[in-house]
């Protein structure tokens, strides 16, 4: 099994460290590390370090840093545009997409989102999106922590804006022509993906992307949830960019 990973703020620039606050009290106290054993911290900005844990204490390790690495970001990058869902399927997204790579998700004020993000509920679903993408990094092992746009949603115009500045843009639809598995990629910049809410993407908005140079197109002849579309998309797209 892998060494599990924490993130920190910063990677030490000595050999020495101790370990400690919520990463190092779930590494102390939750995984019950030990010494000898062997553990990954990671600032989430593509660089790492191996580190072995020298001793134990109350909700923190001490630790010496054995290697050191840092992984390239990826080329292109992919945005997944998420439209809001209700419950947690929201977060079961964001949970499954990060775990196969996406580098920034853009949660969506669609029109036919029954969840709308208002105020302070709002702010608070987002950081919820927030929390999951950190912990699906530190369970996939990643280097580079995923970015979840918003303050706290996007609207359409937005959305269409970003289409329009990127490499491709491709929006999923079921009645779409085009397949994910044979449309031409772009070898950089980003790729933006739209996802829609549970009631689908209304024709309006539909038309804003296709203005903005979005693609419509399709994975297959089933219709998949909103919670699952998109690392459905993302594993194809992964495969394609060869990054898996």
């Amino acid at each position: 099994m892998s060494a599990p990973l924490f993130l920190v703020e910063s990677l030490p620039v000595a050999d020495t460290l101790t370990l400690d606050g919520p990463e190092g009290h779930h590494a102390a106290t939750v995984q019950r590390l030990r010494v000898g054993e062997e553990l990954l911290l990671a600032d989430g900005r593509g660089g790492t370090a191996a580190a072995v844990v020298t001793a134990v204490g109350r909700g923190a390790l001490d630790l010496t840093v054995t290697s050191r690495g840092y992984a390239d970001a990826a080329v292109p990058r992919v945005a997944v545009v998420q439209g809001i869902a209700k419950g947690d399927r929201g977060e079961l997204a964001v949970q499954a997409m990060t775990e196969v790579g996406v580098d920034e998700i853009v949660p969506w004020a669609a029109s036919r989102s029954v969840t709308q993000w208002r105020g302070e509920r709002g702010v608070r679903a987002r950081e919820k999106w927030v929390a999951t993408a950190r912990e699906a990094a530190k369970q996939a092992r990643r280097a580079w922590l995923p970015v979840v746009a918003g303050a706290p949603d996007e609207s359409t115009a937005t959305v269409a804006a970003r289409i329009s500045g990127a490499a491709a843009g491709f929006v999923l639809h079921e009645e779409a022509q085009d397949r994910l598995t044979t449309v031409e990629l772009p070898p950089a910049g980003e790729i933006v993906l739209v996802v829609g809410p549970e009631g689908g993407i209304a024709p309006a908005e539909l038309d804003a992307f296709r203005a903005a140079g979005g693609r419509p197109v399709r994975l297959g002849q089933a219709v998949l949830r909103t919670s699952t579309a998109g690392v459905a998309a993302l594993s194809v797209l992964a495969t394609r960019l060869t990054r898996w």
